[in-house]
């Protein structure tokens, strides 16, 4: 899989932009700020509709501008299709595919595959549970996009519920018998039920992409840094004990029967945590809940890993990703944004020797000597200007 060509308008600091990078390394070079990263994170939205920089897309619309639009066509496998987004201010995002519109844009993943390696990914690592779920959700809906419909469900009812929660427990904190209170409990168990069905699917995603993915990042992890100890993963669910033990075995042979065990375990730990979560006002089980779990040894990487060894797993996790995406059958994207200058001789190789071996390489780097030799890259440069329109990046 590679880009033959992408085109973006008033995305960020790029008023305007075509480009054709083709198979192969392409490298970006330019000093900090001038706009590079940018033209990465421009894919990656593309690839997976969020950013790695931000949560909202209101900073991706470039200033004194309405809309920001961004376009590829994609080749994989000979076949060539051409996806376009229109990211809004205040309106609802849109997506084409082959110039035909697109009910929602989320039919648009799937299409161009890609994992990004940047400063940022320390935060898996080191960060809250939240960073790490995004990195299994959005691995997930590349490989599978329909889960992205599953997600999306999710948070919907997700939320739904939550503001039942807070009614309710406000009513009982008062002492009242309001009609919203008595509501709010009564519509609960209908709201437990579609909670349990959409979570126990994601849910049950997240495991078997856990199991498929460990043995990747513990080979990686074993290739960048020999001589540390071995890395793991494992997923903690928040179904604590009504989560079937088997479930999180890495051997277990996925059956449909285990995705309603799941839900039904579900639905079991809501009943035995209902009272807790009407006095806190909010959900307390389910995958929005839940952690990857990195250990180093017998101890966890978050607080106990040496930045040298949170670099090492923050790689090995993108890399176990490049690699289970490959064993699908067709190399994603790899993008590198300005990473070889926060690595030492031993990991830059090990990344340059799997950058060599992929099918498309987009590097960023604000020094070209950063970026191993062995990568015999085409290179572009950047640098901002002030304009009448403000500061805007152009090719140099």
């Amino acid at each position: 899989m590679f880009v033959r060509k992408f085109t973006l308008r008033d995305f960020r600091s790029w008023d305007a932009i075509a480009l054709e990078p083709g198979p192969g390394v392409t490298l970006f070079v330019g000093p900090n700020g001038h706009g590079k990263t940018n033209l990465l994170e421009a894919l990656g939205y593309l690839s997976s509709l969020s950013s790695h920089r931000v949560s909202t897309d209101a900073p991706l619309i470039r200033a004194g501008a309405t809309q920001a639009q961004i376009g590829a066509a994609v080749v994989n496998d000979g076949r060539e299709l051409a996806i376009d987004l229109e990211i809004n201010d205040g309106r609802a995002n849109r997506a084409r595919m082959n110039g035909s519109p697109l009910r929602r844009p989320r039919e648009i993943l799937g299409v161009l595959r890609s994992v990004l390696f940047a400063p940022e990914d320390l935060s898996m690592v080191r960060g809250d549970p939240g960073d790490r779920r995004r990195y299994l959700d959005e691995l997930l809906c590349s490989r599978l996009p329909r889960m992205a419909a599953v997600k999306a469900d999710y948070e919907k009812v997700l939320r739904q519920r939550s503001a039942l929660l807070k009614t309710a427990g406000g009513a009982l904190r008062r002492g009242t018998r309001s009609t919203d209170g008595a509501s709010a409990l009564a519509t609960l168990d209908v709201w437990d039920g579609h909670l349990a069905a959409h979570g126990a699917e994601l849910l049950a995603g997240r495991l078997r992409l856990v199991a498929e993915l460990g043995p990747h990042v513990a080979s990686s992890y074993r290739g960048i840094a020999p001589e540390s100890r071995p890395a793991a993963i494992r997923y903690r669910s928040s179904l604590g004990d009504s989560m079937p033990p088997e479930l999180v075995d890495p051997d277990h042979h996925w059956i449909r029967d285990d995705t309603e065990l799941l839900e039904a375990s579900f639905l079991n730990e809501l009943a035995v945590s209902r009272q807790r979560e009407i006095d806190r006002g909010v959900c307390l089980v389910g995958p929005h809940r839940d952690d990857l779990e990195l250990h180093l040894g017998d101890q966890p990487a978050k607080g106990f890993a040496s930045h040298g060894e949170s670099w090492s797993f923050a790689l090995s996790l993108r890399l176990a990703a490049f690699a289970l995406l490959r064993a699908d059958g067709a190399d994603p994207v790899l993008m590198l944004d300005d990473v070889f200058a926060e690595l030492d001789r031993t990991r830059r190789t090990a990344l340059a020797a799997v950058a060599a071996d992929a099918e498309q390489v987009l590097i960023t780097a604000a020094v070209a000597e950063d970026v191993p030799a062995e990568l015999d890259a085409r290179r572009f440069g950047i640098e901002a200007v002030s304009t009448a329109a403000g500061r805007i990046s152009r090719l140099v």
